[in-house]
């Protein structure tokens, strides 16, 4: 009893403390984009230039996705975690007092490349502790990021009601946010899984690590498609009035946030690969309800479905990938990310395309199949549980 306590309670504390970290990371992005029209007009910067400015972040994403694999496997994903928390803290509040677009651009830049290696380095954390329970748990800690940006988000409604400016509201958060990187860091894991072996710090990702990705990419479109387009698929398809313009991001946002806490049971109950596919199902079901029946009650109910299937696919294939063995768990991570990333950043452009040559329901239609090629990927992949 004595020597399982013994086990139990470190684990705990790192599950605890790597949860820490990634609602920190939610705080902040969330709290950033509370205020992106504040920044907009203090810029006095038109729809098409802010869009333009706001490129910058994923670019710096993209940029420091496979730096983010070598300084993990090289350096390891606490001390990096711990850099990267601070450093993404402590850049808020200088996009909170930029007076000229290239100094946002600059900021947002870096902001981006802090933030992916806080969510690299992160996520290896979480598959170190997930080795430590013997079982899924990557889910719930996605889920805390998403309880993470509904306080950002409030908070920075908060802060814009009582009309405090951008940057005393980030200088808040970012003193928040060190203090919780100071008590959290201690118990943090020293070493990644895989840390000790022979295993490349650099590599060209295999079919097995290319699958997983390509499973990433397609739930990834989805998520970045409700993200983006969502509000405007209620209002021009389903016609809503204008103060429910947000029901269905909303209804996704919450249902994705609930499923990810009970993604890691319900893997557990029916395996990870039937985890993914029945997800993948969930997805094409609940858009093509949307799709078809653009109407208030089974659009919201479709969002809400669509938001259970979207929920535990990228955490579920970052905990596979973070076990591959065959490299550095920050590496194939790093690599996954990569592929799945490109879904997010390019799939609501490619969305808005098509809507304009089509419509937007054909659009949203084109998404659906991509939910089927999560399940029909995931039968392909190798995904132990």
């Amino acid at each position: 009893m004595l020597s399982s306590m013994a086990i139990q309670s470190p684990a705990r504390a790192a599950r605890i403390a790597v949860s820490a970290f990634f609602f920190l990371a939610g705080f902040c992005f969330a709290s950033w984009a509370s205020r992106i029209p504040d920044i907009q007009q203090k810029l006095n910067l038109n729809e098409a230039g802010l869009g333009m400015v706001l490129l910058s972040l994923p670019v710096g994403l993209m940029v420091s996705l496979p730096v983010s694999g070598f300084v993990v496997a090289r350096y390891g994903s606490r001390h990096t975690a711990i850099i990267a928390g601070l450093l993404y803290a402590i850049l808020l509040p200088f996009l909170g007092i930029v007076a000229l677009v290239w100094q946002l651009v600059i900021i947002l830049f870096l902001f981006g490349f802090a933030g992916n290696l806080l969510n690299i380095s992160m996520n290896t954390q979480g598959v170190s502790v997930e080795a430590l329970y013997g079982r899924s748990i990557m889910a719930s800690f996605h889920g805390v990021w998403s309880v993470a940006g509904f306080s950002g988000a409030a908070v920075g409604t908060l802060m814009l009601s009582s009309s405090i400016s951008p940057f005393l509201h980030f200088c808040i958060i970012t003193m928040l946010v060190c203090c919780l990187v100071m008590v959290a860091y201690k118990y943090l894991l020293a070493k990644d899984i895989h840390s000790d072996s022979k295993t490349p710090v650099f590599a060209k990702p295999d079919s097995a690590l290319l699958k997983l990705g390509l499973i990433a990419f397609c739930c990834m479109v989805c998520e970045g498609t409700m993200f983006d387009w969502s509000g405007i698929y209620f209002v021009k398809e389903v016609q809503v009035p204008k103060s429910l313009t947000t029901l269905g991001y909303v209804a996704f946002m919450t249902t994705m946030a609930c499923g990810r806490f009970a993604g890691d049971w319900m893997s557990v109950k029916i395996g990870k690969k039937n985890m993914i596919r029945m997800s993948g199902l969930l997805i094409a079901g609940g858009l093509m309800l949307a799709v078809v029946l653009p109407y208030i009650v089974p659009a919201t109910i479709g969002f809400l479905i669509t938001g259970l299937g979207v929920s535990s696919v990228v955490p579920l294939v970052y905990s596979t990938a973070g076990k591959s063995g065959k490299v550095a768990a920050g590496v194939a991570l790093a690599a996954v990310s990569t592929i799945g990333y490109l879904g997010f950043l390019f799939g609501p452009p490619a969305i808005g395309l098509i809507a304009e040559a089509f419509s937007l329901r054909w659009s949203f239609a084109l998404i659906a199949f991509l939910g089927l090629g999560v399940t029909l990927l995931a039968g392909f992949a190798k995904i132990k549980d």
